[in-house]
């Protein structure tokens, strides 16, 4: 990639001025005059991340310290490159930036990614983590996990889709990137893709909780699909609490609608009235329900206590 220097000159390596003063061992500022050293020369070494920003824009006044802090401790593993766009309007107009904050990633001379917009520092970390493969951390795929898993529990689904997705490309069929992106389909409703997705786990990880949780929480959101309206379903119950296959669809109505303990509270009872109905269809469903929440929720641990109870009664 080159750049256009004053007076029409490609920037090259040599006869640079002095790069600034570093904002740390591992960021500095950056002008058009040290572009070619400080980033396409310095990233044939280590990933190099540009930012470009400006003094008026307020989102840049909270990336910038988060992507500065995530930087200095990679130590090393990659660089920071800091480009006020009003000073350098020119390398502003080369790289086509449109608005700020605007990040780019260097690597061999070459952009290779990056982002528009202020992110959370969880998803700086995941960019950062896939840019230098697992340098800037202890373990590349469980720190990238990690940030995923923050993101989807703060309902940034995107975001953990995303670092899912940077996981699967380094390690194809890791369990819990697979477990996680599936987790990312069903949570905005995609079905039939959060199914393809469980399919691409490596054969070795098809027995991973994360992955048996998930296929489980699959399985019952189908058959919620099926659930007909809740009301004419209790109104079958109140007049022959004996019916069980309206109890049960009672039980798949109330988890279709987010009331697991309720549906447990129905299918507990069926297995109380009668174990064996339909070949015990109550109780593997309890089991389903075990499995997509988990080994140490403590509903599941309550549950199987009281169908322990029930059946060794």
């Amino acid at each position: 990639m080159a750049l256009i220097g004053p007076g029409g000159r490609p920037l090259g390596s040599a006869g640079k001025p002095a790069a600034p003063a570093a904002q740390g061992a591992y960021v500095r500022d950056g002008s058009i005059e040290t572009f070619a050293a400080d980033v396409l020369d310095a990233s044939r070494e280590v990933p190099v991340i540009v930012d470009f920003w400006a003094p008026w824009c307020g989102p840049c006044k909270q990336l910038g310290p988060a992507i500065e802090k995530v930087v200095n401790e990679a130590k090393g593993a990659v660089r920071l490159v800091k480009i006020n766009i009003d000073e350098n309007q020119e390398i502003a107009r080369q790289l086509r930036i449109q608005s700020v904050p605007t990040v780019y990633a260097f690597r061999n001379g070459q952009p290779v990614d990056g982002f528009m917009g202020a992110i959370p520092e969880t998803q700086i970390r995941a960019f950062v983590q896939q840019l230098t493969g697992g340098e800037a951390g202890h373990d590349h795929a469980e720190e990238v996990l990690a940030a995923a898993e923050e993101m989807f529990a703060s309902g940034d689904v995107g975001g953990a889709a995303q670092a899912y997705g940077h996981v699967l490309q380094d390690e194809p069929g890791h369990p819990k990137a697979v477990a996680g992106l599936a987790r990312c389909y069903l949570k905005t409703g995609d079905l039939d893709r959060a199914r393809k997705t469980l399919g691409l786990v490596r054969p070795d990880g098809a027995g991973d909780e994360a992955i048996r949780t998930v296929d489980a929480e699959l399985k019952l959101r189908e058959q919620a699909q099926n659930v007909g309206d809740t009301l004419g379903i209790v109104a079958r119950v109140e007049r022959d609490p004996n019916d069980h296959q309206a109890r049960y669809d009672l039980a798949l109505a109330f988890d279709a609608k987010g009331d697991r303990d309720a549906a447990i509270r129905e299918l507990l009872e069926i297995v109380r009235r009668d174990r064996k109905w339909n070949d015990e269809a109550a109780r593997k469903h309890l089991v389903t329900l075990f499995d997509a929440m988990g080994p140490t929720d403590p509903r599941t641990l309550d549950a199987r206590r009281k169908l322990s109870s029930i059946l060794f009664s």
